[in-house]
């Protein structure tokens, strides 16, 4: 059984940095696309960035050059870097990968940027 467990959520000030990570257990072989979505009180769950496991990426148009994805296969775990972090970044943020035709979804980590 896949489960992803995040990390690294809070309460951070604008301008300030934090990084989440996602770790991945129950899986045998590579995972296709590991990566993140967020969704903001009142507003739908929008895509964050993407990696692949040749370390393609993409992300959102809005966040490009503040946030970056990473990931460590061998440790099954995606990374998401946010720096310059605005107040309009504060959302619950998700995890998920793309695993043998199936998505899976962390539980969400909270990341409340106070002004």
């Amino acid at each position: 059984q896949v489960q992803l467990v995040e990390s690294g959520g809070g309460l951070v000030q604008a301008g300030g940095s934090l990084r989440l990570s996602c770790a991945a257990s129950g899986i045998i072989s590579t995972i296709k696309v590991m990566g993140w979505y967020r969704q903001a009180p009142g507003k739908q769950r929008e895509l964050v960035a993407g990696i692949t496991s040749s370390g393609s990426t993409n992300y959102a148009d809005s966040l490009k050059g503040r946030f970056t994805v990473s990931r460590d296969n061998a440790k099954n775990t995606v990374y998401l870097q946010m720096n310059s972090l605005k107040v309009e970044d504060t959302a619950v943020y998700y995890c998920y990968v793309l695993y043998l035709g199936t998505t899976y979804w962390g539980q969400g980590t909270q990341v409340i940027v106070s002004s």
